[in-house]
C-alpha cells in the first residue's frame, strides 16, 4: 500500500474515560498525539489544561500539552495521523439494544480524511462482528480497502477508573486484526507504550474477550446479590461466608453484594453479547437472569430500609434519609449508571425526605431537580432517621458510621471491615456490627 507521510503518530477519537488516559500514556511515551472530540467544551478545556475525568489531573494535562498534545472538534486532524483509535461511548438504546451511533459517526468522520497506510483501531466495547460488519464498510467509503490500503483492528479497552495499581501501560492489551498483517501493525503500535500486548486470532475474538470479562463479573455479582437476599431470610452472615470461602487459594474469587451495579461495563456491556446471541435465535439466559437480579437490588435496598425504620417505630414516609455516596464506585466522581439513582427514586416515591453526601459530587439531581447536599456530615448523620451507605468512599470509615448514624443500612460491607473484637473507650469489646440499628445488606 502507498503510505502517506504522517504529521502525527496518533489521533484519539473520543476523549473520555478511555480515550484521554490512552492519549496521556501515548504522549508520555513520546508519541505525537492529537485528540478529536464532538464536544467543544471538552476540547477547549483540555487545550486550557483542565481535566474532566478522575484519573488525570491538571498536571497530567499540562504534561500532555508540553508534549505537543492538542484537542480539536475538526475531523480533518485525522488526515495526518499514522494511527487512529476510536474510543467513543457505546450505550444502550431506548429499546435496550446496542446504540452504535457514536461509532458510526466516528467511522464516517474518519473515512472523509483517511489516508493510505493508516492503522484504525476500535476500542469501544461492542458485540462480535462490529469492527468488520459495521466499521469497515464506513471506512471503505473513503475508497480505500481495509487490509490492503489501510489496517483495521479491534482492541478492547480495560480502563478501571480510580485504580491506582493498573493503568494503560501495565494492563495487558488484547488486539485482534482484520488480517494477520493488521494485527501485527496494531500490536506494534500498542507495544510502543504498553508493557504486554496479546494478539487474538481476529477482531471477533478480541471483541468477545471484552464481553466475556464483563459478563463473568455480571453473573457473579448477581449470584452474591441473590444470595444476600435469601441469606438474610435464613439468618446467615453472607459476608462472613464470603470471607471464609476466599481463604481457598484456588478455584474461588470473591464477589460482594451491593445496591446494584454501575459504571459502563457491567450494566451495559453484557447486553451487547445478549443482543448478538438473540440474532441467532437463542436467549442468553445467564445474562438475562443476571440483569434481572441486579436490577432488582434497589428494590431490596428499599425493603431493608423499610424494615429498619419499622423496627425503630418509624414510617419511611415521615423519615429523613441520608444517602452516602452517589457515584458508582469508591473514591471517584463517575456517576455513570450508578445504583444510587434508582435507590433514591424508590425512597422518594415512598415519601422519604432525602439528602445526600458525596465528597466527589458537589451537585446531584434526582428526576431533574437538585437534591440537598449535606455539608456537615456528622451532623447530617445524627439528624437523619436513617443513613444508607451506597458507595464505600474511603471517607466513610467504620468509626465515623458507628459513632454518628442513628440507624444505618450498609450496602457495601464497610462495617465488616472493623476488626473483630473492637475495644471501645469503656473497655467493652464487641463484634463489628453488634450495635442495634447497624445492619449490612
Amino acid at each position: 500500500m502507498d503510505v502517506a507521510t504522517p504529521t502525527s503518530d496518533l489521533v484519539v477519537v473520543g476523549l473520555g474515560y478511555v480515550g484521554l488516559p490512552l492519549a496521556h500514556q501515548a504522549a508520555s511515551a513520546g508519541l505525537t498525539v492529537a485528540g478529536l472530540d464532538a464536544s467543544p467544551a471538552v476540547a477547549a478545556g483540555l487545550n486550557e489544561g483542565r481535566s474532566h475525568i478522575d484519573d488525570l489531573g491538571a498536571a497530567d494535562i499540562a504534561a500532555m500539552l508540553e508534549h505537543g498534545f492538542t484537542a480539536t472538534t475538526d475531523p480533518s486532524v485525522v488526515a495526518g495521523a499514522r494511527t487512529v483509535v476510536i474510543c467513543v461511548p457505546t450505550p444502550l438504546s431506548a429499546e435496550g439494544g446496542p446504540d452504535l451511533g457514536a461509532v458510526t459517526a466516528a467511522g464516517r468522520s474518519i473515512a472523509g480524511h483517511l489516508a493510505p497506510g493508516t492503522l484504525v483501531v476500535l476500542e469501544s466495547t461492542t458485540y462480535p462482528g462490529t469492527t468488520y460488519e459495521v466499521l469497515r464498510p464506513l471506512l471503505e467509503e473513503s475508497g480505500l480497502v481495509a487490509g490492503s490500503d489501510f489496517h483495521l483492528a479491534f482492541s478492547p479497552e480495560r480502563i478501571d477508573p480510580g485504580n491506582a495499581t493498573f493503568g494503560v501501560a501495565n494492563t495487558p492489551k488484547v488486539v485482534g486484526g482484520m488480517t494477520e498483517r493488521c494485527g501485527e501493525s496494531a500490536a506494534a503500535f500498542y507495544g510502543r507504550f504498553v508493557e504486554t500486548v496479546v494478539q487474538a486470532r481476529g477482531t471477533r475474538e478480541a471483541e468477545m474477550a471484552k464481553l466475556l470479562e464483563n459478563t463473568y463479573r455480571h453473573v457473579n455479582i448477581a449470584l452474591v446479590n441473590e444470595m444476600a437476599i435469601f441469606c438474610q431470610e435464613l439468618g446467615v452472615d453472607l459476608w462472613d461466608a464470603i470471607s471464609c470461602a476466599a481463604t481457598k487459594p484456588f478455584g474461588f474469587q470473591a464477589f460482594y453484594p451491593g445496591p446494584g451495579v454501575g459504571g459502563h461495563c457491567i450494566p451495559i456491556d453484557p447486553n451487547y453479547l445478549s443482543y448478538k446471541v438473540k440474532t441467532l435465535g437463542y436467549p442468553f439466559r445467564f445474562v438475562e437472569l443476571a440483569q434481572e437480579i441486579n436490577a432488582r437490588m434497589p428494590s431490596y435496598v428499599l425493603q431493608r430500609s423499610l424494615e429498619l425504620l419499622n423496627d425503630a417505630g418509624l414510617a419511611l414516609s415521615r423519615s429523613r434519609v441520608l444517602l452516602l455516596g452517589v457515584t458508582y464506585k469508591a473514591d471517584i466522581a463517575d456517576q455513570r449508571e450508578s445504583p444510587a439513582s434508582p435507590v433514591a427514586r424508590k425512597l422518594a416515591e415512598k415519601g422519604a425526605t432525602l439528602t445526600y453526601h458525596d465528597p466527589h459530587v458537589e451537585e446531584w439531581r434526582l428526576n431533574g431537580a437538585p437534591l440537598p447536599r449535606a455539608t456537615d456530615l456528622e451532623q447530617a448523620m445524627a439528624e437523619a432517621d436513617l443513613t444508607v451507605l451506597l458507595t464505600d468512599h474511603s471517607a466513610y470509615t467504620p468509626k465515623l458510621l458507628t459513632e454518628n448514624a442513628r440507624l444505618l443500612l450498609d450496602t457495601r460491607g464497610v462495617l465488616r471491615r472493623l476488626p473483630s473484637g473492637t475495644m471501645h473507650e469503656d473497655g467493652h469489646i464487641t463484634a463489628p456490627i453488634e450495635r442495634e440499628g447497624m445492619v449490612v445488606l
